[in-house]
Parts: C-alpha cells; structure tokens; sequence
C-alpha cells in the first residue's frame, strides 16, 4: 500500500496523528522500508491487524490466506502476467465475479483496470500483505513484471510537466525504480549504475566482476529516476552541482539489503552508483573465505596477538573489508573491546564499536584514531591507511599495546612495506610493529552446471608459467555457457592469497630500505606462495581457469 493513501485513512479514522504520519513518512524515505513494515516496526500495527482494519475501511471481507485453498481454475481467472503486474491475487471465481486480494486494494485504478482484462466483475478484498507477497511469488514468480512493462505504464501515468519531484514519489516511478534493484539483486550484483548520456540513459549492474546492460528506459526519466534514488537515501534532490553520498536499509525479495549511494555531476547529468551489501548473501566467517590452510592459521595466531599491525592489500572490489571483517568475527568476545573507524561502515557487527569518517565536519580517519586511544580498546581496524598521519597513529597504537587491522591499496604483499616508507614512515617503526601482509584477489569460478573439461592450448600454459611436466595429468575445465550463469561460463567468485610473514630476515631488509623485488623474492625463499600459485592451485582444484587467473595476476 501506499502511504499516500494509507496514513491519511488511518489519521481519519483516528489511528494516527498528523505528526505520527509525518514522522512515519521520513522514515520511508530515510529507510525505503514499505510503509507496512514501518508500521510494525512503530508497532502501531501488525500484518492482520491493518489487514483487517482496511477491511473494514472499505465495507469489504478480510481474508487469512492460510485458510483459503488455491485452485489452478482461480488462478487461471486473471492472466498470469496481468495479476502479476497488477499485484493482484485471485482467490475465488464464481463464474461471473472474481474476488482479488491486491497488495494495495486502497487504488481503485487496479479494479478497473482487472475487469477491463478479464471482462468479469471484480469484487476487492483485503488479506495481509505478506501473505498476498508471498503467494504471488509463489504462483507467479516465473512471470515477473518486465521492465518494459513498467516502462509503458511510466509513459501512460505520468503526465508532461511533472515535477522530478513529484514523480520521484509517484508509484509507477517507486515501481520502476524497485523492479530495477530487484532485478539487480536477484541477480547477485554488487553495485547498480545509473547512467547519463546525451541520448542515452544506461542502467548497468555488475555480477561477479563484469558489467552487464539492462533495458534502457527513455532518456527524458533520466532525472525522474535519478531523484527517485536520491528521495530513497535521503539526498538532496535540487542539488545536482555537487556529488553526494548516502545509504538506505532494505529489504528485497525478503532479504535485508544495504545499499550505499553515490551521486556524481557529469556532462549530461547526474550518475548515480549504488553499492548493494546484502547481508544474507556475506558470510562473516573467517573459516569460510577459502584461505589456504597454512594462511588460516597464521591469521588466525596473529589477530590473537596482544599488539602490531596486520595489513590487508589489493584493488578496490577485492574483498578487503571481508576478511577483516571476518577477522574482527572471530576475536570479538566480552573480553576484548574492538573500536573500528570507516568510510563507511560497511556492515553492523554486534558488540563492536563502530565509527563512520566524516570528512565534512573534520572527522577523519587520524583524528578518531588519536580519539580511540582514550577509549581504552584492545583491537582497533581502520578502513584504510591513506596518509602518513593515520599510519603514525596505528603504529603508535600498536607500540602502546594494541592490535591494529587496516588495509592499503597495493598490487602485492611486499608493495605495502614501500607504500608505507613512501608515506614517511621511518623503516625501524615498520619492522618494530609489522607482524603480516596479506594480498587478495577475487576471481571468477566456473559455472556448476555448465562445467566442461578440455586441453588448454600451449600458448595459454606458457602465458602462465606453466609446462607440460607441471601440468602432468591434471585435468582443466571451463564454462560453456547456460542461463544459470547468464552464458558467460562464470558464476560466483572466490578469494586468492599471498601472505607476507614479516620475519626477522624481512625486518632487517625493511631497516635497509631494500626494494620491494629484493624482499618479495626473499619473501618467496621463505616460502611465500604468491597469488599467481595459489590462483594455479584453484586451476588445478578445476575452480577457475588459467585465463582468469592470468587477468588478475
């Protein structure tokens, strides 16, 4: 239901107060939460209580779906495709007049609109939202709603001269915008792009690494979609000068999503990037990252230590913020306080004291740090090492007893060590405080359905460092293709590690400045295994393929 319709009839029937509707509608458009869910959570109402008080509202039935046995003679009164798009269940047919239960029975369009299609009488009653949501997914889920059918209902409902405004809270726009995430986020994207041109308005998503394209729509909703995201996160819709930053709490075909905002002024418009943290989908677990066995453990002994630095490289999207996410999982007990600093924080975790940087109002990743120290922790993460400022601070928590986990931008393990000392750092804090670095990727896997075996040509085994003798009998596969991976062969990704041990011959060659080539191939006669072998080992577990592992190596 809409909350346009919905709280003026509860403020009419003395259910609400005007500032108790006014305080529920900022928070749909904080949270972008249904206004049912709201009203639960407000506990003003629960799903059969509403249900029967709109209900009685209209002068119509109240139904308890879970009493009510479904027919395929019912379903099959109204086209799958139009009770799907119409979010209208039917639950009796007489012949003559079908009864309806529709997730918003206060719009009266939907009942013409269903006797114009069906021919029939149609007779409006009310069942409890979740219950009608979730029949519809159930008998209905093959045939959801088309973004091209949304787009034509988009051009039919919104009248020239709407303000964005205005139609950024318009259902059909609401509707659009949702279908679009929904789709996105079935779909396992990480991030949804919104797109501006000068004759074009591209929405793209990305799954598993690669960008794949939706159906455009018209290049004239390019504004009106665009505030439709920013009214969800709360961003100012008339400021499109400047970039901006927000996060909306979900909730998508069930699942708790976060997703995080970011608006940025180009040539043609406003480009907007969603960044989706599902929660359902992450796994804060350290024993299920898929480190190597010997990598595990050392991790797992160093995060146990009472103070040093513990770092974590890689490009951007690698899955950094995981794994020390992860490792905060593993030590957060009642008797150790962990205090985090972020931009953003990603992920609630209970029992840990997070901090969002705030470069606006001076709050920046050094000067929470220099706060924590007086907050008596014994764990601090810090989302990213950038300046020499921040990298000071950690080492001086570390050298007063504290453990410190962050992360730095680095193509390797050993390169952390020269990032630091770039920054300023003297090398004797480095080799003082350093205990490990650990550089990640993320690759693609081959798709389970569509594995298949085959012979690599010579070529791609030169490429990566490979000979016949190394390949011996080992058997190669890759995807050929199907629906379940969207025929790119690939379907979701997995982690590959190379862990630094700052041992003593380490230490003496960060006091000596040496170069990152000197300590990486030390490194490796101490028996690093680099992300190229550990990438090679996933070829061989028929995890991945070469060309994968070549690409991110």
């Amino acid at each position: 239901m809409e909350a346009a319709t919905l709280l003026p009839l509860l403020e009419q029937h003395g259910q609400l107060t005007k500032a108790q509707a006014t305080e529920l509608v900022d928070e749909q458009m904080r949270s972008g939460k249904p206004i049912e869910e709201i009203l639960q959570d407000f506990g003003v109402f629960d799903g059969h209580r509403l249900a029967q008080f709109v209900a009685s509202a209209l002068a119509t039935d109240f139904y308890d779906l879970d009493d009510v046995e479904l027919t395929p003679d019912t379903l099959s009164a109204i086209p799958s495709k139009s009770a799907r798009f119409h979010d209208a269940l039917p639950i009796a047919f007489d012949g003559t007049t079908i009864t309806v239960v529709l997730l918003d029975p206060l719009n009266p369009q939907t009942r013409d609109d269903l006797q114009f299609i069906t021919n029939k009488e149609i007779h409006v009653a009310v069942a409890p939202v979740h219950q009608v949501t979730d029949r519809l997914n159930r008998y209905y889920g093959s045939e959801a709603i088309s973004t091209e059918e949304l787009l034509a209902q988009l051009r039919r409902d919104l009248t020239p001269g709407t303000s964005d405004e205005e139609a950024a809270h318009a259902a059909p726009i609401i509707k659009f915008v949702s279908t679009i995430l929904e789709q996105a986020i079935k779909a396992r994207a990480s991030d949804i792009h919104f797109e501006p041109f000068e004759h074009d308005f591209k929405i793209r998503y990305r799954v598993d690494g690669a960008l794949y394209e939706m159906s455009p729509p018209p290049r004239s909703l390019a504004s009106t979609i665009t505030s439709r995201v920013k009214v969800m996160s709360g961003l100012n819709i008339a400021e499109r000068r400047l970039p901006q930053d927000g996060r909306v709490q979900a909730v998508f075909g069930g699942k708790p999503v976060d997703l995080r905002i970011s608006t940025l002024p180009t040539q043609f418009g406003e480009s907007v990037v969603l960044r989706v943290l599902d929660r359902s989908t992450v796994n804060l677990d350290l024993d299920v990252l898929g480190l190597p066995p010997n990598v595990h453990t050392y991790i797992c002994d160093t995060i146990e230590k009472p103070n040093g630095i513990f770092i974590v490289t890689g490009p951007t999207g690698c899955g950094k913020t995981t794994t020390l996410y992860a490792c905060l999982n593993r030590i957060n007990w009642i008797g150790s306080k962990i205090l985090t600093v972020e931009d953003p924080v990603e992920y609630d975790i209970e029992g840990i004291q997070q901090v969002a940087v705030q470069e606006g109002i001076g709050l920046t990743f050094a000067r929470a740090l220099r706060a924590f120290l007086r907050q008596d922790p014994d764990r601090i993460m810090i989302g990213e090492t950038r300046d020499f400022e921040t990298a000071q601070i950690a080492i001086q928590a570390s050298l007063t007893g504290h453990l410190v986990l962050t992360t730095l931008h680095t193509i390797d393990a050993p390169g952390a060590i020269t990032r630091l000392i770039d920054m300023g750092v003297e090398p004797f804090y480095i080799s003082a405080t350093l205990e490990a670095v650990l550089s990640q990727r993320l690759i693609r896997t081959v798709c389970a359905d569509c594995r298949t075996s085959y012979e690599p040509d010579e070529p791609v085994l030169v490429s990566a460092g490979l000979s016949a003798h190394d390949v011996g009998e080992k058997v190669f596969y890759y995807g050929r293709g199907c629906a379940k991976c969207n025929h790119t062969g690939y379907r979701g990704r997995k982690g590959i590690f190379e862990l630094l041990d700052v041992a003593d011959p380490i230490r003496d060659l960060i006091n000596r400045k040496a170069p990152t080539v000197v300590m990486r191939q030390k490194a490796i006669e101490l028996g690093m295994q680099t992300l190229r072998e550990d990438g090679l080992r996933c070829v061989f577990d028929g995890i991945t393929t070469i060309e994968e592992v070549i690409k991110y190596t």
